[in-house]
């Protein structure tokens, strides 16, 4: 089956340029209503203004927003704004975001929280905003943006990747808890050159490295066929999934317990070739538990 979003209502956030104007087109030709969040006025700003129309001149429905997404009672305004239009929110994608590089030793803390204010707690507000009426309808979708940075580092980011990696945890407890009601709940790590990556290119790979090769990926993540809870990495064509894994590791008895028993069979407990995806924090907690228990069924020596 085809992916559309015909009668679906979308929002998607920082959609006045680059990945979020990117995305904004993409659900538009492919039949959703589309609300443009871009920062300014209550009815967006110029550059919002400027997608909407590019989406009505091919035919879409599309309104702006100019909520500041790090604002709950902005965000609310805007969700209430796309209901009263369409009567409802499918699909959320957060992209909303900036940047404050700097060395953590000579961050200003205040850069620090405004990065996390926007990112992570921009990202809360929406999903917050649409998850009752998603839940009631028994269907949605979210995708947030996460970043290479949160799931690997990058040097001058520390409030963007703890940001993003944030990100990644609020994925993996949304999709528990919407699993039930029809709610699939997904992340996207983008590599685009855009204004926030500005230099970070060789000239010749920015051609491919365009907004417009992330947007069917996160098409992908917010529509009917979604998975749920995957961090989809992509960038000029390339798409991959990010997974975060637990080693097999290494049983050490109580009588054997110490730091010095850590250090010992370190190498054991970090080999890669053996490791799993693990379900939730349960789930380690009954496999560690489990474990336990076969070693206590097992003779114990004098």
């Amino acid at each position: 089956m085809s992916i559309d979003f015909r009668g679906r209502v979308v929002i998607v956030t920082g959609a006045g340029s680059g990945l979020g104007r990117a995305h904004a087109l993409g659900f538009a030709r492919l039949g959703a209503h589309v609300l443009v969040n871009d920062l300014g006025p209550r009815e967006g700003s110029d550059a919002g203004h400027a997608v909407v129309e590019a989406i009505r001149a091919g035919g879409g429905s599309a309104l702006a927003h100019g909520a500041d997404v790090s604002s709950r009672e902005q965000v609310e305004d805007m969700v209430a704004f796309a209901t009263e239009a369409w009567g409802r929110v499918d699909v959320l994608v957060a992209n909303a975001g900036i940047l404050r590089d700097r060395s953590f030793a000579k961050m200003d803390m205040e850069d620090f929280r405004r990065v996390i204010d926007v990112h992570l707690m921009g990202s809360v507000h929406c999903a917050k905003a649409v998850w009752a009426g998603m839940k009631a309808r028994g269907y949605g979708r979210i995708v947030f943006t996460t970043s290479a940075s949160g799931i690997y580092g990058n040097f001058g980011q520390a409030n963007y990747g703890a940001a993003k990696a944030g990100l990644v945890g609020l994925m993996n407890v949304l999709h528990l808890e919407g699993e039930k009601y029809g709610i699939r709940v997904n992340a996207v790590a983008p590599s685009a050159a855009t204004g926030m990556t500005r230099g970070l290119f060789p000239q010749e790979a920015i051609e491919l490295l365009q907004p417009e090769a992330v947007t069917p990926g996160v098409l992908y993540l917010a529509s009917e066929q979604a998975p749920s809870r995957t961090v989809l990495c992509a960038g000029g064509g390339v798409f991959a999934r990010a997974v975060i894994a637990e080693t097999e590791g290494v049983f050490i008895p109580p009588e054997r317990l110490s730091a010095d028993a850590v250090a010992a069979h370190f190498a054991a407990i970090a080999d890669p070739s053996i490791q799993r995806d693990v379900r939730d924090a349960f789930d380690q907690s009954a496999d560690y538990s489990r474990r336990v228990m076969e070693f206590l069924a097992e003779p114990q020596s004098a």
